[in-house]
């Protein structure tokens, strides 16, 4: 079987083509990404030794991705995923890859017959939404009232129920907009494709940035002993991410490339839930005692477009088809993430530009 794994020298997508490649050495694993995020490079010697190809190309280029082979798996990893993309009025790029990209995708799916497994995100959800919903202020996070205002939402935390007008930052509503095509080809072609709304994934080989990868960020923060700040929320941290290890992430997505008949039409939210979440303030505890370091914070009020303060999957549409279960808490997701900053120190210092 050959599967092509796009953006596969990213975070997510090289740790699913080092997997898979590991698991089905029998497969043909194709990492296609052009290498754009700094530090991106770092993962081209793991896929070597792990038996993917690496293949240098752009999804935006529709016959780079035509160049390819017959496939009979995509999983299309390959986006812009910063949710401040954008805001200066460059859109050019976040728009051509994570919307032209994915579409290019779509019709090399449709295309070999392939199986499509399309790695979305909760920014999907609309963010002004997400900053009304009701809140309860605890010791050292916020956390959901049981009533809420709009259905889709519980203390359990935000499901696909929740209504989708209203803004959700371009990178949102890119990744909002290749859902959309991607059911009209299921319905049009009978393509056979998987929609995983992820929440915040972490875990070895993130190139943390404020932006994107936060507890990554705040973790090498903490290492390498750079201030820090509690952005928004009255400077308080207490604004909350669900987070989800990487090698859970990459335990669902085998499970549905094994059975893609079952997954199709599959459209849901993947993250660790309110068991596997954690305030600013509370990832500001673990980092310290993990690393024994104390680094400054500052508090400032200032908001960000797209900043809400309580993002938590509820997974119970998930629930319901497999018996896959997050299975690393937050600590553990840290924890991992501090031992391969520690046994690659100097690569990843070089790479994120962090002085040692």
């Amino acid at each position: 079987m050959r599967v092509l794994v796009t953006g596969g020298a990213g975070f997510i997508g090289a740790n699913l083509s080092v997997a898979l490649a590991l698991g089905h050495p029998e497969w043909e694993v194709i990492a296609f990404d052009n290498l754009h995020r700094r530090g991106s490079e770092l993962n081209l010697p793991r896929l070597e030794r792990a038996g993917a190809r690496f293949v240098r190309g752009d999804v935006r280029d529709r016959e780079a991705l035509g160049a390819i082979d017959p496939i009979e798996v995509l999983i299309e990893c390959s986006a812009e995923p910063s949710a401040l993309v954008g805001m200066s009025g460059e859109t050019a790029y976040p728009f051509e890859t994570n919307l032209l990209g994915a579409y290019n995708c779509i019709e090399l799916a449709r295309r070999d017959d392939a199986q499509l497994v399309f790695l979305s995100t909760s920014r999907v959800y609309p963010y002004g939404a997400l900053s009304d919903l009701r809140l309860e202020v605890a010791e050292s996070r916020f956390e959901l009232a049981a009533e809420q205002p709009l259905p889709g939402v519980s203390a359990a935390g935000i499901a696909e129920g929740l209504p989708l007008d209203g803004p959700r930052t371009l990178y949102g509503a890119t990744k909002l907009a290749a859902e959309l095509l991607i059911a009209e080809y299921a319905a049009n072609f009978g393509l056979r494709a998987v929609i995983d709304r992820c929440g915040v994934v972490a875990g070895p080989w993130q190139m943390g940035r404020v932006d994107q990868g936060v507890f990554t960020f705040w973790l090498l923060h903490h290492h390498f002993g750079c201030p820090l700040t509690y952005l928004g929320y009255g400077g308080s941290g207490r604004q909350v991410r669900d987070l989800l290890h990487v090698d859970d992430l990459v335990a669902l997505v085998a499970e549905q490339v094994a059975d893609p008949d079952r997954w199709s039409g599959f459209v849901g939210n993947v993250g660790g839930g309110r068991e596997v979440s954690l305030s600013l303030l509370e990832a500001t505890e673990i980092c310290r005692r993990l690393t024994g370091t104390e680094v400054p914070i500052g508090g400032s009020d200032e908001r960000r477009p797209g900043d809400v303060p309580v993002y938590i999957s509820d997974c119970s549409r998930l629930y319901g088809r497999t018996r896959w279960r997050p299975s690393r808490g937050a600590e553990d997701v840290l924890a991992d993430i501090l031992r391969w900053i520690e046994a690659n120190e100097a690569a990843v210092a070089g790479a994120l530009g962090f002085d040692r």
